[in-house]
Parts: C-alpha cells; sequence; structure tokens
C-alpha cells in the first residue's frame, strides 16, 4: 500500500498564491505518477496535475496552466503543487494521488480544502 497526506490548503484571496505539498510513504516502488485532483461543492472531481515519478514530465489541465506549478522531490517522496493567481473558481478540495502511469491512479490521499475569497 501508498499512504499519501497532504498539507498546505487554508483561506486565501484572489490573486493569492498557495503551495499544497502532498508526501507518500510505504510502498514507493509502486508510483510512477503522483499529481492532484480537485472537487469543488456540486461538480465532479476533475484532473489538476500530474507528474511522472522518474522522469518528471508534467500534465496540466488548461484551466491551471501558467498558473499552477507541479515539481516532485524524489529524496523526500514529496510532489507539490504552486499555485498562483487564485480565483473563486480554483476553490476546491484538493486530492492528492499516485498510481503506477498516467491515468491509473490507486492512491488517494484525504483532501485539503483551499478557499478562494473574491
Amino acid at each position: 500500500q501508498v499512504q499519501l497526506v497532504e498539507s498546505g490548503g487554508g483561506l486565501v484571496k484572489t490573486g493569492d498564491s498557495l503551495r499544497l505539498s502532498c508526501t507518500a510513504s510505504g510502498y514507493i516502488s509502486r508510483i510512477g505518477v503522483m499529481g492532484w485532483f480537485r472537487q469543488a461543492p456540486g461538480k465532479e472531481r476533475e484532473f489538476v496535475a500530474t507528474i511522472t515519478w522518474r522522469g518528471g514530465l508534467t500534465s496540466l489541465a488548461d484551466s491551471v496552466k501558467g498558473r499552477f506549478t507541479i515539481s516532485r522531490d524524489n529524496a523526500k517522496n514529496t510532489v507539490s503543487l504552486q499555485m498562483n493567481s487564485l480565483t473563486p473558481d480554483d476553490t476546491a478540495v484538493y486530492y492528492c494521488t499516485a498510481g503506477p502511469y498516467y491515468r491509473k491512479y490507486d492512491y488517494w490521499g484525504q483532501g485539503t480544502q483551499v478557499t478562494v475569497s473574491s
């Protein structure tokens, strides 16, 4: 099993920045990709960003390109999401995820709330 623990959520204002982190533990060798999804109230969970564990290749949703950056620290088993120029549309619970390859997300964190006020 792989355990994922998120941190860094909170309440910010429009235009502010926030950095989320997710630390993995357990069978790290099972991880080929890590990333973030989010779910706003009344909406389905949606893809935000992913990064491959070895090559560091990234993929971001169109809605966050140019504002969000995903990175990883293999030594610390951590993936981070730097979120800039936040808007109320970014308000959601952000979930860390991990799996063996892209679109195969076997593990999920508990989620961290991000609220952006106008």
